[in-house]
């Protein structure tokens, strides 16, 4: 089971629930919450970067054996920089120019394209025990009172789960801003989506939680038609279809992404 985050904001839950937090402090993306006995925590910042996109500045991995931290190009081990691949009992940290991926013998398998899309996979011995961003992965997405307008929505959900750290002077995006429809982009997503090149995700996907992040995109973007705008959602689904067995085919071409 696996939980990721990517492209504008976008979050989708173990239990596959998918909605849009728009938050720039230091987040609770997923943590085993037993009160006696707690295995890992995995924190996560974004900021803006020139483009005006949001991309992933570091993550914080926390076991009770050892503290990774991770940036762009660069994994510290217990506070000192080491070079990948890099072992040490139940670690082990890979990466190249496109990834970093972190294995941890406790159950926890760890993906990072350096920018905005980050992927968490958790042995099932945590259903039910994990808080964060991720939810609690006990098989049932509960965010499903977002979408009808209730008061507890994404961004109330998501300020929750900012870590206070003392002096952090990190605003709390505001729960009353409602995010857009979006429904004029349908066509164009859905065209993308179910192109030949993806025939082999329909069956293994939720069709339409990508179909919608990627509507939301297009809004947000206003007309930029940019690579980040088109392809991050585009990407994710690409990726997630990947690690549920399926084969996309050459989606991207020499013009688009």
């Amino acid at each position: 089971y696996v939980c990721s985050t990517w492209g504008n904001n976008h979050f989708k839950t173990f239990d596959g629930a998918v909605f849009q937090f728009p938050g720039y402090c230091e987040y609770n993306f997923a943590s085993d919450c037993r009160d006696s006995y707690k295995e890992f925590s995995v924190h996560i910042q974004r900021a803006l970067n020139n483009n005006n996109h949001p991309e992933i500045q570091y993550i914080l991995i926390t076991t009770k054996d050892f503290t990774v931290y991770l940036r762009p190009k660069l994994a510290v081990v217990d506070e000192r920089i080491v070079k990948t691949p890099y072992y040490s009992s139940g670690l082990l940290i890979e990466s190249n120019d496109i990834y970093t991926k972190v294995y941890a013998k406790l159950g926890m398998i760890l993906i990072w394209n350096h920018k905005d899309a980050l992927m968490v996979e958790l042995d099932s011995k945590f259903n039910n025990h994990t808080c964060g961003i991720c939810g609690d992965y006990n098989g049932v997405p509960i965010y499903n009172e977002f979408s009808d307008g209730g008061d507890y929505n994404s961004i109330t959900y998501g300020n929750l789960q900012k870590i206070n750290k003392p002096g952090d002077e990190c605003e709390d995006p505001d729960e009353t801003q409602a995010l857009p429809s979006c429904n004029a982009h349908r066509d164009e997503c859905e065209k993308l989506l179910t192109s030949s090149a993806f025939a082999d995700c329909r069956l293994r996907l939720n069709l339409e939680m990508y179909i919608q992040a990627c509507m939301q995109d297009k809004c947000a973007c206003n007309g930029k038609e940019d690579s980040f705008c088109l392809c991050s959602t585009i990407s994710e689904y690409s990726r997630q279809c990947s690690h549920a067995g399926g084969r996309p085919g050459e989606w991207r071409t020499q013009d688009f992404c």
